[in-house]
């Protein structure tokens, strides 16, 4: 039975693809469960249409995103925070907060999980930032400085 997935089902294909599966797989689980229908003329359709709009979005977005990551590399993010008289700060500073910083700072909205620190950072001074979306990735600087 050809079925065109509403979904990325794992093993047999990805959202908007028209597939060829066995009829029980497809009555029993695919289009119950609403990650298929079946491929009429009218949804193969509609399918190829969400498809190229899908791969359109999905090529400005990318295009943003090396925007972004350009604009990053060349601002200058400084966060304020707490510190002792080590010079160590009272409370880490995370993703979170590098989010907040890169807004206000260059104006760049990153989604929180584009940054990759491996453990926050809890000294004053500059600190490189690795993000990495999908096959994008790049570094930025961060500088911390300390206020009583």
């Amino acid at each position: 039975m050809k079925v065109i997935l509403l979904k990325h089902v794992k093993g047999i294909g990805r959202q908007n693809e028209t597939v060829e599966v066995s009829d029980g797989h497809a009555l029993n689980l695919l289009i119950p469960q609403k990650l298929a229908i079946v491929a009429t003329a009218g949804a193969v359709k509609s399918a190829s249409g969400r498809k190229v709009a899908d791969e359109s979005r999905k090529e400005v977005s990318e295009q943003l995103l090396k925007q972004n990551f350009a604009t990053l590399a060349e601002a200058r993010i400084v966060i304020r925070t707490k510190v002792n008289e080590k010079g160590h700060l009272y409370d880490a500073v995370g993703a979170p907060e590098i989010v907040e910083a890169a807004k206000r700072d260059a104006g760049v909205d990153l989604p929180e999980d584009a940054i990759k620190l491996e453990k926050p950072i809890k000294e004053v001074g500059t600190h490189e930032v690795p993000i990495a979306s999908g096959e994008h990735f790049g570094m930025f600087s961060v500088i911390i400085e300390g206020e009583e």
